[in-house]
């Protein structure tokens, strides 16, 4: 699988669970394993499903824009902007690991709200 390949994979995935499909997402995109590093998701295929499906339900209006995405090895790390409801505004980063297959195994993530003011005019993107 080429880096390419899974950096266009790893926002396909990550785009079709955030708008509401995480099941089909981890049908397409996951391995037989996918180790979880976000303590506020459950490890697993189910939990990453249980998650996306309940953000689905008590966010539907939410969005995403990928910022940029890089890529090295077996891995991939997505930067996007967040929109959440009462317009709260988030940067995310979020690693995702390949298996041999071209299949996501492990995600890591760190996610920050925009602040309201900066101490220099630079934006988080």
């Amino acid at each position: 699988m080429s880096i390419e390949k899974n950096k266009q994979n790893a926002i396909a995935f990550y785009k079709l669970a955030f708008e509401g499909n995480p099941a089909e997402a981890v049908e397409k995109y996951v391995g037989d394993e996918y180790i979880q590093h976000n303590p506020d998701v459950a490890d697993g295929l189910q939990g990453f499903i249980d998650y996306f499906d309940r953000m689905q339900r008590e966010y539907p209006d939410k969005s995403i824009e990928f910022v940029r995405a890089v890529a090295e090895c077996d891995l991939v790390a997505l930067h996007t902007h967040q929109i959440w409801p009462k317009n709260e505004e988030y940067i995310t980063m979020d690693f995702f690991r390949f298996d041999s297959n071209g299949k996501i195994c492990e995600h890591w993530d760190s996610i920050q709200k925009i602040p309201k003011q900066s101490a220099n005019p630079n934006t988080m993107y």
